[in-house]
């Protein structure tokens, strides 16, 4: 029998490890996603942000991750990653999306605390199964490959999300997961690793909340400070610039090497192997595995 999701997560929590969030907007980078899990045998949260969503199909997008849970019975889920309206969670609940994450993190604290809170009262309502994550501090909004800080983004020490902000923000809001700004940011640099996250600050929120935490913009941080972090109480990390800059990069070696082909998957296998190498990488990594 397949856990459900906040069983999964509830285990993650429990071993400290974590599980792996990617995104997708198109079928072949879902299914690379989902081998390299099958390949390592841990549960996977599959995420669209609302521009993949649009892209894709919300209602599609439910079915065809449904379908393959059903197909390859695995713990596979899917997440309507960085949701900004009332109106768009309502969407990815009615399609069957497993969790949810608003993101208020852009907004003032009092607004943020007062959104997020209706978005949980709405899920919980219709669906108490579902997963609902909320943001606390802005990293960026994102997935590119940069050369300078994205602005507005928390990276100074007084900006990062306070333990006090985190734990009111959680019982007043109800929500099961909580993103922090943690020195994290969205997207990655072209030719140097991420600043250092605050693992002292994401044990401090850890501790602050009581619930499991959710780290985004983990493209381009260093493995010893993603692999802190979990052992300080994050129990999912987001990774999509990397599986991106993959999937490019795949794109561009199918046209230059296969210049005559004309078959899609031919063209696009370079680019399933190079999003399915960075998963692998990054799961072993999560969990632990050699």
């Amino acid at each position: 029998m397949i856990l459900t999701l906040r069983q999964v997560i509830a285990e993650a929590k429990a071993s400290r490890v974590a599980i792996g969030h990617f995104n997708f907007s198109d079928s072949l980078g879902a299914r690379a996603i989902l081998d390299a899990a099958r390949e390592l045998g841990v549960p996977i949260l599959l995420g669209t942000s609302e521009g993949e969503r649009d892209f894709f199909g919300v209602r599609e997008a439910a079915a065809f991750v449904k379908n393959l849970r059903e197909v390859y019975q695995i713990p596979i889920y899917l997440n309507a990653d960085h949701t900004h309206s009332l109106e768009k969670v309502k969407a990815a609940v009615e399609a069957g999306y497993d969790a949810i994450l608003f993101d208020g993190g852009k907004l003032p604290f009092e607004e943020n605390i007062a959104r997020t809170k209706e978005v949980v009262a709405y899920v919980r309502s219709i669906n108490p199964e579902i997963v609902v994550e909320g943001e606390l501090g802005y990293i960026g909004s994102s997935s590119e490959v940069r050369d300078a800080l994205p602005e507005g983004a928390a990276i100074n020490p007084e900006d990062l999300t306070k333990p006090e902000d985190a734990a009111r923000f959680v019982k007043e809001t109800g929500v099961d997961l909580l993103a922090p700004a943690v020195g994290n940011i969205h997207g990655m640099f072209s030719n140097a690793t991420d600043p250092a996250l605050d693992i002292p600050r994401v044990q401090a929120v850890a501790e602050a909340v009581g619930i499991p935490l959710v780290l985004h913009g983990a493209s381009g941080n260093s493995e010893a400070d993603v692999a802190a972090a979990i052992a300080a109480g994050v129990s999912i990390v987001h990774i999509n610039t990397e599986i991106r800059l993959a999937w490019k990069r795949g794109v561009e070696e199918g046209l230059k090497t296969m210049s005559n082909e004309v078959a899609p998957y031919k063209l696009l296998a370079p680019a399933y192997e190079g999003v399915r190498e960075v998963v692998v990488k990054h799961l072993k990594l999560f969990s632990r595995k050699k």
